[in-house]
């Protein structure tokens, strides 16, 4: 009986160090969620997701002593999978709001992102943000741009996809008026479908944190794992290697 107990104690012992590694059930591997369609951030290669928030993710993991698992879905899935416990973790190009934090704990901002406006290079009815009052928006869903902009130019005026290439692509043939989305992946849009513009004035301006469940203890260890990545100058390696010097 004695030794019978003495196992059953170590089996509970040994389960609670792989729980304690990070919150996964896993034991030493991170559960990522993600939206792989958002380059550079996070996108395809291959059947590879790459991008920033990837190799950003991978770095602080790597830190902590633990592997990197990532799953890939639509950007308004994200939080609710959170919440769920399917995911240790979320890096998106995500934008802290005060919605989003009464729904998830975010860490320090490690990125100031853009949102910036797409038009036809023939529209020469949309010049500034202020003259999309009216306009039909196209958006990706769950995005700063969905919430943001139902709010300044009302629901009624907003068509909402499920990635940001969709919206681009309803733009390209003329079904919305104009996209707001993030700054660099308009760039890499732009660049991938001819006849379309980015407006010189951006939209705002936002931080990108990444998301965890509420009360979880990676948020603490994911700070400081971004400090030392920051003193390093890994992190910046990184941004340097995805967009170029230059960049918050």
């Amino acid at each position: 009986m004695k030794k019978k107990i003495a196992c059953i104690l170590v089996a509970i012992m040994a389960l609670a160090s792989l729980v304690a590694c990070g919150g996964s059930a896993s034991g030493e591997t991170l559960v990522m969620a993600t939206s792989a369609d958002f380059p550079p951030f996070q996108y395809y290669e291959g059947d590879q997701i790459v991008g920033l928030d990837v190799d950003i993710a991978k770095a602080i993991v790597d830190k902590l002593g633990m592997e990197l698992e990532i799953e890939d879905m639509s950007f308004d899935a994200i939080i609710p999978a959170i919440q769920a416990g399917r995911a240790d973790f979320a890096m998106a190009a995500m934008t802290v709001t005060e919605e989003r934090m009464t729904q998830v704990d975010f860490s320090v901002s490690y990125y100031t992102g853009r949102q910036v406006v797409i038009v036809s290079e023939d529209n020469s009815d949309i010049n500034t943000p202020d003259d999309l009052e009216g306009m039909s928006i196209g958006v990706q869903i769950g995005t700063t741009g969905d919430i943001l902009s139902s709010w300044e130019f009302g629901d009624e005026n907003i068509q909402r996809f499920t990635r940001g290439m969709e919206a681009v692509q309803a733009l390209a043939q003329g079904s919305v008026d104009a996209v707001i989305i993030d700054d660099y992946p308009a760039h890499e849009f732009v660049n991938a479908v001819s006849g379309l513009r980015i407006l010189p004035a951006e939209w705002l301006e936002e931080d990108y944190a990444i998301a965890f469940p509420q009360g979880s203890e990676l948020v603490d260890k994911f700070n400081a794992a971004i400090e030392e990545l920051k003193a390093n100058g890994t992190f910046q390696e990184i941004v340097d290697r995805h967009i170029g010097t230059g960049t918050d």
